[in-house]
């Protein structure tokens, strides 16, 4: 992606509009510096305009009134087309946030059409009507679209957390607005595409990039009945509050600051293996990332060595590239934040195994060496702040009761895993740590489970039929004594 790509229009209600406002988003390259795309910046009057056709749509449209397999039939053509187009999807997103494009290909548009896939398998089976035994009588339990969702994405995975928020609302008879971040807008336009020839009706969707203030107005507005917000913590307790205003319902998926503990009898190079891929993934700018590598103490030198080897390897360059394993930082702020945080790892008086700085060789670009301190003590800023670059801790400890403690002892509780010859001990651990998904030998995400924080990590889930629930109302039918109908 090379020749700037421009936009004038604004999707709004499923029709490509001209914006109410004259700002612009420019969205620059983090491997250059310099644009390569510009779209309209949404205003206040354009969110009106918005949240008015989706309101429409739900109260009056046929969206929410079709059939289950009109809905299906639908949202499978969006599916389909997000897989023809997923390289196309992918180079896209590289160019705006610096993913690697193979590690794109994977963790960004593929995965979004997991979650598409995942969804559409779940609302297929999903109990929207149950009988139950009341104590008064029987009931009829249904689940029914909550209503127009305002769902709000970052910039690091912005199909895949899109494909989070729109599969299950569309799915359950939702209306919709997306609103995409300034630094990855261009993506969108493909999804509006899509979602435009694959036959949404009128009103059930609209795609507004714009910036925090916007977003605020989005999620404050009074003709939204949910907020799904995918963002860092001090932005989700903002949400909350500005939602609480209309008693919209929220969902909240925020930071982490997740362990990977290696106990003593796993094989070291599978452990290191396993563990590196998803200690820097995305540049470092994952929430889910592994950046707390909690190792026996006895070993912890033997284990610096091996994660420096991995840091490495890491080819450093345009992320567009295919044999680069690790692109730019999104923007000079995120990596300006990973510099300072090196600094206050070192002035903490942990050590720099790998990395540590910009690397020598690029004269250009937001980059930042895939770092990795050792001795680091989880008291210390680097161990419990979220740094969202590609700077990662070795923690070492005595025994397995001090690494659950050292794992559990975080503000976030998102993510993890543990690495063990003896998986029921690794399970057993798994049990132990409060947070919303451990992995066992492995690191995953699976769309048909649960996904989600404890603690400041967030609320409410994602995937899963627990996800799918979050997008449906509850309501009871009492049904007179004796009914036996169907």
């Amino acid at each position: 992606m090379t020749e700037l790509v421009e936009h004038g229009k604004l999707f709004i209600g499923g029709r490509m509009t001209d914006p109410l406002g004259t700002d612009v988003i420019e969205v620059i390259s983090p491997h250059t510096g310099r644009p390569v795309g510009r779209v309209p910046h949404a205003s206040r009057a354009d969110v009106d305009r918005a949240v008015a056709a989706a309101r429409t749509a739900f109260d009056e449209g046929p969206w929410p009134r079709a059939s289950l397999e009109e809905r299906l039939a639908v949202v499978t053509r969006v599916k389909d087309a997000i897989g023809a187009r997923h390289e196309e999807l992918a180079r896209t997103i590289s160019a705006q946030n610096g993913t690697p494009y193979t590690t794109s290909v994977m963790m960004q548009a593929l995965a979004a059409l997991m979650v598409w896939d995942a969804n559409l398998a779940i609302a297929r089976d999903f109990p929207y009507e149950e009988r139950r035994a009341g104590a008064l009588g029987p009931l009829l339990v249904r689940r029914e679209p909550v209503g127009v969702v305002a769902a709000v994405v970052p910039w690091n995975v912005p199909q895949f957390t899109a494909a989070a928020k729109l599969a299950p609302a569309l799915l359950a008879g939702c209306t919709a607005v997306l609103k995409v971040s300034p630094e990855t807008p261009l993506d969108s336009y493909v999804l509006a595409d899509i979602c435009r020839e694959a036959g949404l009706p009128d009103g059930v969707l609209s795609i507004l990039p714009a910036d925090r203030e916007v977003s605020e107005y989005l999620v404050g507005h009074p003709g939204v009945d949910k907020v799904s917000f995918t963002g860092s913590v001090a932005a989700g307790r903002r949400v909350m509050e500005v939602a609480a205003r209309n008693l919209s319902r929220v969902t909240l998926e925020l930071g982490g600051k997740s362990a990977a503990v290696i106990l003593p009898d796993a094989d070291l190079e599978t452990a290191v293996k396993g563990v590196a891929p998803w200690a820097w993934m995305l540049n470092g700018q994952a929430c889910v990332a592994q950046t707390r590598i909690l190792v026996p103490r006895a070993r912890h030198d033997e284990y610096a060595e091996a994660f420096a080897a991995e840091a490495a390897a890491l080819k450093i360059g345009d992320p567009l590239d295919a044999e680069t394993g690790l692109g730019p930082l999104v923007a000079e702020r995120q990596q300006r934040r990973s510099l300072d945080y090196i600094r206050i790892g070192q002035e903490e008086g942990a050590k720099i195994v790998a990395g540590g700085g910009r690397p020598a060789h690029l004269e250009h670009g937001w980059y930042v060496e895939p770092t990795l301190f050792g001795g680091v003590d989880n008291s210390m800023r680097i161990a419990r702040e979220e740094i969202f670059g590609p700077v990662v801790c070795l923690l070492p400890y005595d025994d397995e009761d001090e690494a659950v403690r050292i794992a559990d002892d975080s503000e976030y509780g998102l993510s993890g895993s543990v690495w063990t010859a003896d998986t029921e001990r690794g399970i057993d651990v798994a049990r132990r740590v409060r947070t919303g998904t451990f992995s066992v030998n492995t690191f995953s995400v699976d769309m048909l489970g649960p996904f989600g924080g404890y603690k400041n990590s967030g609320i409410g889930r994602e995937f899963g039929p627990e996800g799918y629930g979050e997008y449906l109302e509850h309501k009871m039918i009492h049904l007179p004594a004796g009914y036996e109908g169907a």
